[in-house]
């Protein structure tokens, strides 16, 4: 992939995935933009970037207010003289089941998540449709968006959102020639590894240096963060000029095309449905086969 020429701005990319991003971009001759709300982790990032030979220059800024969002589309066009990319990563957590989650722990995860997107992407979008040239925007979002995780309604509700953005922004930058995607990516990250059959067989692929072995790289789909970031790397780059509005995971040796929600099953009943009607009929009509809900939990194969 050569993105020579073309001005990436990642959010969250200090660390983890997002770093991962950043530096997979400007390894394949983008000019990246890293951001964090941490200066000392934007810095060692935009070293790193540098001594490996790349261009990045650095932006600190806690995502979510529309200052942050225009602070990050003028670094870029004030250090590299345009804007092409944009992945929107930057994300933090604040886990609850639903009856002991605060407004506060709500809120917070929306305004960074959801609201974050939506001002990164607007700037952006206005920034690329004024060059006249295109462009990419990226979002991340999550399989808890997907298919709903226990303890996280704010999470799960802000990356389902996220994915719903990315439909919409679709349709309305088409004309512009900007593509707009969600990227649902699964990494052996610091998150990953509280998970109980996930934590021990990561740390000790970490002291080792072995890859993490088939079962979770295949049946989970979860491997190191450099796998999920060849993904943003084919997103950004005009290989993928025609896929825009899609869902798309990524994971260990997994890609996948997530599927939009489509009506299951249909039935009609003349002049409308009564409740009793509906009670009579579920089981065997329309609520046959329910759907599933929630990320299924890892099973680790037996010794």
């Amino acid at each position: 992939m050569d993105l020579n020429g073309k001005v990436a701005v990642v959010t969250g990319s200090g660390r983890g995935l997002g770093r991962a991003y950043a530096e997979a971009l400007a390894a394949a001759g983008a000019c990246v933009v890293v951001n964090d709300v941490d200066a000392e982790v934007v810095d060692a990032a935009v070293a790193a970037i540098t001594e490996a030979g790349g261009k990045a220059a650095g932006a600190v800024a806690a995502v979510g207010d529309s200052e942050a969002a225009e602070l990050l589309t003028e670094t870029a066009v004030r250090e590299f003289g345009r804007l092409d990319v944009l992945v929107t990563n930057a994300g933090i957590l604040r886990d609850r089941v639903l009856w002991k989650m605060t407004d506060d722990d709500f809120d917070a995860v929306v305004k960074v998540h959801l609201r974050g997107t939506f001002t990164c992407a607007r700037a952006a979008a206005v920034r690329m449709r004024e060059q006249g040239e295109g462009g990419r925007i990226v979002l991340i979002s999550s399989p808890a968006g997907q298919r709903g995780n226990f303890g996280q309604t704010n999470y799960a509700a802000a990356k389902a959102g996220i994915v719903a953005m990315a439909r919409t922004w679709a349709m309305e930058l088409s004309r512009a020639g900007i593509t707009v995607n969600a990227v649902v990516p699964v990494a052996a990250t610091e998150m990953t590894k509280t998970v109980p059959a996930f934590g021990p067989v990561i740390e000790e692929a970490e002291r080792t240096g072995a890859p993490l072995p088939d079962w979770l790289r295949k049946d989970e789909g979860l491997g190191t963060v450099e796998d999920v970031a060849s993904l943003i790397t084919f997103l950004a780059s005009d290989g993928s000029k025609d896929v825009t509005g899609q869902a798309i995971g990524i994971g260990g040796d997994r890609l996948a095309l997530w599927s939009h929600p489509a009506e299951k099953a249909v039935a009609f009943a003349d002049g409308g449905w009564s409740a009793d009607t509906i009670a009579e009929q579920w089981h065997e009509g329309v609520g046959a086969e329910p759907e599933t809900y929630g990320i299924p939990a890892p099973k680790a194969p037996e010794a």
